[in-house]
């Protein structure tokens, strides 16, 4: 499916630990494990209607597929019960923020709540109580700017505010924004496209919606040189992705030398996705991930927090999120 039938649809505080053991107590620190995992019921109650891609049983399978397997045990499970709204102003007008909490008061507070739960996983990563996350969360937030209206199915673009939580509240001064979405994620482009603090990496097929990503689009001002977007074709495989990495990221990284890596993770990307063309497998996945978890070993102590973009294939978006994450754990 490709941009056309994808614009059809676009017109549309406190943290408590779930451990998968029965004690229902946190284990010591030595026995933590490295990679948490952020689940919560309440991403269920965003609807886009009947029919939509952007369905909540998106999340409830990667939620099984990651419960039944074995890495589950590992994983240190997290969920929250408060809000962040006052976060979201990092990145969106209020002019923004109070048009979608009119229109969808719901899909609002869900958001919101994505957002307090990728903040919490930011603070253990920089406590070091975890050295990673997957935040498991819908709906996505890439394509979000400050329109007033859902964009490519984002209210909020959740992972730019967390980049600029991680600079206000850890004063961190570099971070790398890595998206493998189908789509361009340009909400996030445009939140740091002058901004030499942000590295923002998009490998995507830019002819797709929303039609932006140009290659040729680099940063302006400060920030001429700190966005680097990477067409793909249709049929793109796992060994070209996997080059696009080697060539054009990890030498723009060794530059910039990143103090936290965030992962703008869209399993839409993979193969047999009705929104996307591309032919990427859950190995091509692993081998991103495996890529990003050594630069972020050799420049910033392995922090990484990597939050669900888009996927629309329901069995193929949770085998890849899994993928991922036993990646991550590993």
């Amino acid at each position: 499916m490709q941009r056309r039938d994808f614009l059809k649809w676009t017109g549309l505080a406190g943290l408590q630990l779930i451990l998968p053991s029965s004690t229902g107590f946190a284990s010591p620190r030595s026995e933590i494990s490295q990679t948490g995992l952020l689940l919560d019921p309440f991403f269920l109650k965003h609807s886009m209607g009947p029919g939509h891609p952007e369905t909540p049983e998106r999340l409830k399978l990667v939620e099984s597929r990651l419960k039944s397997a074995e890495i589950f045990e590992a994983l240190q499970v997290f969920n929250t019960s408060g809000s962040a709204e006052n976060l979201v102003s990092l990145i969106h007008t209020q002019r923004h923020i109070d048009s979608i909490k009119a229109r969808h008061p719901v899909s609002h507070e869900v958001v919101c709540r994505i957002i307090d739960g990728a903040s919490l996983a930011a603070d253990m990563v920089m406590r070091g109580t975890i050295k990673n996350a997957f935040c498991a969360v819908r709906p996505p937030g890439h394509h979000a700017e400050n329109t007033g209206r859902i964009e490519g199915f984002c209210l909020y673009n959740s992972i730019a505010v967390l980049a600029r939580y991680l600079q206000k509240e850890h004063g961190l001064k570099r971070i790398l924004i890595i998206d493998w979405d189908y789509h361009h994620g340009n909400g996030t482009e445009s939140a740091f496209y002058t901004d030499p603090s942000i590295l923002f990496f998009s490998c995507h097929n830019q002819f797709a919606y929303p039609g932006t990503g140009s290659p040729k689009r680099t940063g302006s001002g400060e920030g001429e040189g700190y966005n680097i977007n990477v067409h793909l074709p249709c049929g793109a495989t796992d060994d070209d992705i996997v080059n696009v990495f080697r060539s054009k990221l990890l030498p723009a990284a060794e530059a910039f030398k990143p103090e936290f890596i965030l992962i703008s993770a869209g399993f839409d990307s993979r193969k047999q996705d009705p929104l996307g063309c591309f032919d990427i497998t859950d190995d091509g996945f692993r081998e991103l991930t495996r890529m990003t978890m050594e630069l972020a070993g050799k420049h910033c102590q392995g922090r990484i927090i990597s939050m669900l973009e888009g996927g629309y294939n329901l069995q193929g978006n949770a085998d890849a999120a899994l993928a991922h994450v036993e990646t991550l754990a590993s």
